[in-house]
């Protein structure tokens, strides 16, 4: 293994963002994991751990030593007729790991075809889309200690998951690398889901009626590269907010106001779609700059013109959210992390 000096961090970014770090190291085994990582100790240098750098936004140059995240291996273990358990190094693209257990029939990820990044920062944000999360399948991950340098292993419980969230991002934020993830996946009862968002839709396009795990994914996939723009034609990091999830209560204050809102209730609390929100303050394809909201969908910031800074992007975001809190009194927050 190998550590660099002053590298161009532009193609480890899906927003494409310039910026360079102070060093760099790919690693691709535990042992070369923590190498790196005693070096930035010795060094005084901060770390950062990067997987598919597809839900980061660098605003600067980084000061310390980025360590790139390439482990790699698929294992599986069959626990019954219909069950089995798949395991994952963290280095796995996330959407080839998807369609692998598709190959194998293995049912439950299927809804969450395309998303970009790797396997080891799905949890760390509860992935969902299409009415699926990662917590419907997830068993258990493997992490590495970043104080003692000792693994350790989380349960579900232990992750406490919620929208897009987990106990990376809260109390162990920092604190953990994920190393390898375990899914429970169905072998033959698959639960197909198809009542989420456009599915169905795109189901009786294709001529589909009892569609397979496979015709979802194909569904989920049509659906998403005609909304979605390819981060390697147009750099962005998917959904750049999260949906709001507002107290009843103030929902029906808004309502008042939108009657037109969409909404998907869930006991005292309701989510409401933060695109919708943003697209009616006239941000839908909008550009300021080098930056714009994506003209198909607009949860979607992209660097337009591929030169974008993170601070344009930043910036441009910023407006977004004052313009959705001046207009509904809702405030978005951004899901994408800001470094």
């Amino acid at each position: 293994m190998i550590i660099h000096e002053n590298i161009s961090l532009k193609e480890h970014n899906t927003f494409r963002v310039n910026v360079s770090a102070r060093y760099f190291a790919e690693v691709s085994d535990l042992y070369g994991l923590k190498f790196a990582l005693e070096f930035a100790k010795i060094n005084h240098q901060t770390t950062l751990i990067l997987g598919g750098g597809s839900n980061i936004l660098f605003t600067g140059d980084f000061a310390g030593l980025v360590i790139q995240l390439n482990l790699k291996g698929i294992s599986e273990e069959i626990l019954s007729e219909n069950e089995v358990l798949v395991t994952a190094k963290a280095g796995e693209n996330w959407h080839a790991f998807v369609q692998f257990s598709l190959r194998q029939n293995y049912g439950g990820l299927e809804n969450l075809s395309l998303i970009p990044g790797n396997v080891g920062t799905s949890p760390m944000q509860n992935i969902g889309a299409y009415g699926t999360e990662i917590k419907d399948t997830f068993v258990r991950c493997l992490v590495l200690n970043l104080e003692t340098l000792e693994t350790e292993e989380f349960s579900h419980e232990q992750c406490r998951f919620g929208y897009r969230d987990s106990i990376f991002k809260l109390a162990g934020k920092g604190k953990y690398v994920i190393l390898e993830v375990t899914f429970k996946l169905t072998r033959k009862n698959h639960l197909i889901k198809t009542d989420y968002g456009a599915i169905q839709s795109e189901l009786e396009k294709l001529g589909i009626g009892n569609p397979t795990i496979q015709d979802i994914s194909r569904a989920v996939i049509n659906i998403r590269q005609s909304k979605l723009p390819d981060p390697k034609v147009l750099g962005n990091a998917g959904s750049f907010f999260k949906n709001p999830t507002i107290p009843a209560e103030q929902f029906s204050e808004v309502q008042e106001r939108f009657p037109e809102i969409p909404n998907y209730p869930g006991g005292n609390l309701v989510k409401v779609p933060a695109g919708w929100l943003i697209e009616q303050c006239g941000w839908k394809g909008k550009q300021i700059g080098n930056v714009a909201s994506h003209e198909q969908q607009a949860l979607v910031i992209v660097n337009k013109t591929g030169n974008a800074s993170g601070k344009e992007i930043f910036d441009f975001s910023a407006m977004i959210i004052d313009s959705v809190k001046d207009k509904f009194g809702i405030e978005l927050e951004r899901e994408v992390n800001i470094i």
